[in-house]
């Protein structure tokens, strides 16, 4: 959810393909190797070649999230706990943040969470089918601070009518980021894509949504006076 978990590019060719993380190695602890051993056959999700039946998956029909690079988990775990009678789908290649997420799972006998441990515009593209999705959250990518890296950002033009494609109307595209020019620039991408409506009063930032749990790292930087913020985008029908 944080840098670790961000786009990533291939080479610098013409044919750049925007991937939605950066693999970076990580050590694994005794209960995210936990996690991973008793966890991923249970709630890890295949890479699939046609889009999903969620509804079997989960054995209801219920609201549905999908959360790109939920990072260690914490926020997503908190999500899920909180809201029982909606379900949610965490994407993420961080080996230690997949256990950690999967570790707190079993530790608290969560069923409405399910995860996908590789690319996920891979996941939408082959995964999700279109006008299926509630909400998609996206929280603190990589902002790819230097200009001549701006491309290999994971909200781009592309990447907003993929969502669209599989939010259902009304569905909610919710972006949360801590670097103000890289919000500044989401919004540039977002006010000119089509098929979505701004649900900030102002046309710009929406205060930090009550259902967004705080993070340490969040904390830690409103006590030095760093800002976060909130962007949320409706699919128009």
């Amino acid at each position: 959810m944080n840098d670790e978990n961000a786009e990533a590019t291939g080479d610098d060719s013409h044919h750049r393909r925007i991937k939605s993380f950066v693999m970076r190695a990580g050590r694994m602890t005794e209960g995210q190797q936990r996690g991973l051993d008793q966890g991923k056959p249970l709630f890890v999700l295949p890479l699939a070649d046609a889009p999903v039946d969620f509804d079997q998956v989960f054995g209801r029909s219920a609201p549905r999230t999908l959360e790109i690079g939920f990072g260690m988990g914490h926020s997503l775990l908190e999500m899920a706990a909180a809201s029982p009678e909606h379900d949610f789908i965490g994407v993420e290649v961080h080996r230690p943040g997949v256990g950690a997420l999967l570790n707190g799972v079993i530790t608290q006998g969560l069923t409405n969470l399910r995860v996908y441990d590789c690319d996920a515009i891979e996941v939408l593209n082959r995964c999700v089918a279109d006008n299926s999705l509630d909400r998609l959250m996206l929280f603190f990518p990589d902002p790819w601070h230097k200009a001549r890296h701006h491309k290999r950002r994971i909200v781009q033009a592309e990447f907003a009518e993929l969502v669209r494609t599989k939010l259902k109307p009304g569905g909610v595209l919710h972006m949360a980021t801590d670097w103000e020019p890289y919000a500044e620039y989401m919004l540039e991408v977002m006010n000119v894509a089509p098929g979505y409506r701004n649900l900030a009063e102002d046309g710009k930032c929406v205060p930090r949504p009550a259902e967004r749990p705080i993070t340490k790292f969040e904390r830690r930087g409103e006590r030095l006076g760093h800002g976060v913020w909130d962007l949320k985008f409706e699919k128009l029908a």
